[in-house]
């Protein structure tokens, strides 16, 4: 088929052509220019109702796509809402997927009397002029209250009347300050509303979702995973700190809907501190007489929120025990840092004291001359007794 046929085939169907202003559709937007050029023409030919200076007409979802058959319904949701976002539109439905019509009224009262389409594309292309020009904008007044309509359309978002009023004081102050003219102030406090409504929803789910800390609460597998395989942190070290988050927590009474990522950073920044703090010697040594903790010791303490005083007390009984007992070890630091989590966690349970090393145990052997780091972190003496 050539052009020309084209063209002869195309003059054959009887459609009416909808006559679009450029000037119209470039202040407003080519697909809202095009949708209220059609309501426009519904409304003029149509029986609408009049209900306080306004003429209404409900609008099925067939005679729009009829009318503008290459827009899909969820096109013609979108675009007539961008018109009510405008101010040009009023909508008293639901939408379209909803309510399966449209039922709105042009926001500006006989719009529809002699000469028609002039007095319609006027009231639409005053548009581009200054705010202080347009035809039909107000500036605020301080005793605004919203019409019933934009309540009513605020209601269908299922918002508490309270909420909606508690927003008109921020509301008239903010607009009254910029003295600006607006053609549809309720259309712009509709869209104030719902920003804010969304926002306070936003924060109720947040707070919804938190829970307080409690003793028996314990990270989730994928956590656990997380900071032994992915970061590899020693298992034994990682449930070690569970107790101590635990009761941190628990102490300060904070409500939290992320307790797996804080205890993923707490494990992370204490081992990072263990592992730059504690010395690595391959060659055991014998305790020296004069040993004292190091001061990184007593920082890893104060994330395990140990008390500097309650581990202070127990080095001169744990240098006695020791050089008594003239057994070596890699690490005397880590020896320490271990009877002391001991002895807090027997504290804090009210069970009796033991010596440095555990004796409870006692098929665990006491040589540890070829225990490494890791040997000494496996040590679970003092989480068992």
């Amino acid at each position: 088929m050539g052009i020309s046929d084209t063209v002869a085939s195309m003059s054959l169907i009887p459609e009416k052509m909808l006559s679009i202003s450029p000037s119209l559709a470039a202040t407003i937007g080519l697909e809202e220019a095009i949708l209220l050029t059609a309501l426009n023409e519904l409304m003029c030919y149509s029986a609408p109702e009049l209900n306080k200076g306004y003429e209404w007409l409900n609008v099925n979802v067939q005679q729009l796509q009829k009318h503008l058959p290459f827009w899909s319904i969820p096109d013609l949701q979108r675009i007539s809402s961008n018109l009510r976002d405008k101010g040009i539109l009023l909508i008293a439905s639901a939408p379209l997927h909803e309510s399966n019509e449209l039922r709105f009224s042009f926001n500006e009262t006989n719009l529809c009397s002699s000469p028609q389409k002039a007095s319609f594309t006027k009231a639409l292309e005053s548009q581009e002029e200054r705010p202080e020009h347009r035809q039909g904008a107000k500036h605020l007044s301080p005793q605004w209250q919203p019409e019933e309509e934009a309540l009513r359309q605020l209601g269908q978002y299922n918002i508490p009347n309270e909420f909606i009023h508690d927003q008109l004081p921020e509301f008239i102050t903010y607009w009254s300050e910029r003295n600006e003219p607006q053609f549809s102030w309720g259309s712009k406090f509709i869209k104030h509303v719902l920003r804010l409504w969304r926002k306070h929803q936003t924060q109720e789910t947040k707070l919804s979702q938190q829970t307080l800390m409690h003793g028996g609460w314990l990270p989730t597998e994928d956590a656990i995973n997380i900071l032994i395989q992915q970061a590899g942190i020693n298992g034994n070290f990682v449930e070690d700190a569970i107790p101590e988050f635990v009761l941190y927590w628990s102490e300060r009474g904070e409500a939290s809907n992320t307790w797996n990522s804080r205890f993923i950073m707490h494990v992370k920044r204490q081992w990072a501190r263990f592992t730059a703090t504690m010395e690595h010697n391959f060659e055991p040594s014998l305790i020296p007489v004069d040993w004292l903790p190091s001061e990184e010791l007593f920082e890893v303490l104060t994330l395990a929120n140990i008390a500097h005083d309650f581990a202070r007390q127990l080095a001169p009984e744990f240098v006695l025990y020791w050089r008594e007992s003239g057994q070596a070890h890699n690490s005397w630091n880590t020896k320490f840092l271990q009877h002391v989590k001991r002895e807090w966690s027997r504290q804090q349970s009210g069970t009796s004291q033991v010596t440095p090393n555990g004796q409870q145990r006692s098929n665990r052997s006491n040589s540890t001359r070829n225990n490494s780091l890791i040997d000494e972190l496996s040590d679970r003496s003092w989480a068992s007794t």
